[in-house]
């Protein structure tokens, strides 16, 4: 299957109503792991692959073993694989330009591209964030750009969500026009409000589902369903327990 094939194939699992689940990996035995139980595609989260190697999240891992990680993932699996890319690893669109076209080059057909300023409290405006994405849109025809905003994950007061909404939409619409393929809204747990983004968006929506349900994102319109680091959290919680219960 050449690379073309699996970006398309990746694309249309991503239905509203009918969401492609991602149990987020953070290396090839996780990947083969979540691949032999079934999942049609595979995508890391920054937290999982940051905490299996030591490293704080936020672009601290370098990008030189974001890399080589993706490329052993994809040479793990047939299945398509995603990755967080975070905010590029880089400001300026050539470079961010650049380092997409690597990333596509390990073989991944998509990558999570966020709006917040990475290690800070502050947001790109509108109008950089488009550019960004329209320069990682460059890399490669093909790649899936899922467009994240931080919009409601930075905002741990979840009342004021709703009063997020416009200018969430206004970033999915201006990301859109820019070449983005996905809309990630991490943080979002409100139903309603989920719902929302799902009928004024015209990309497929992602959330996270931690405080939300499979059932509740399916009824919501979502069209993808991201882990993050639950599972890397849950298996390391096994694995003490394990050590905790030996004889």
């Amino acid at each position: 299957m050449t690379y073309s094939d699996r970006a398309k194939a990746f694309a249309a699992l991503h239905q509203p109503g009918n969401p492609v689940v991602l149990y987020n990996i953070w290396d090839a035995g996780s990947a083969r792991a979540i691949a032999g139980a079934g999942a049609r595609a595979l995508a890391t989260g920054s937290f999982p692959v940051a905490a299996a190697q030591g490293f704080p999240d936020g672009e601290q891992v370098p990008l030189e073993f974001v890399l080589g990680n993706a490329e052993r993932i994809v040479a793990a699996t047939e299945l398509p694989v995603t990755i967080d890319f975070e905010g590029g690893y880089a400001r300026e669109p050539d470079q961010l330009t650049a380092n997409a076209k690597r990333l596509a080059e390990t073989g991944a057909v998509g990558l999570n591209f966020e709006d917040q300023v990475v290690g800070t409290a502050e947001f790109y405006s509108i109008e950089e964030q488009a550019r960004r994405v329209a320069a990682v849109r460059a890399a490669h025809a093909d790649l899936f750009v899922n467009a994240r905003t931080d919009l409601f994950l930075k905002e741990k007061d979840a009342a004021k969500h709703a009063a997020l909404l416009p200018e969430a939409l206004e970033r999915a619409a201006a990301y859109a026009e820019a070449g983005g393929n996905g809309f990630f809204v991490p943080g979002l747990t409100d139903p309603d409000l989920i719902a929302r983004v799902c009928e004024g968006c015209s990309l497929p929506v992602n959330t996270m589902m931690r405080g939300i349900t499979l059932e509740t994102a399916r009824q919501a319109g979502v069209a993808r369903c991201s882990y993050g680091p639950i599972p890397h959290d849950r298996l390391m919680q096994v694995l003490a327990e394990h050590f905790q219960a030996l004889e």
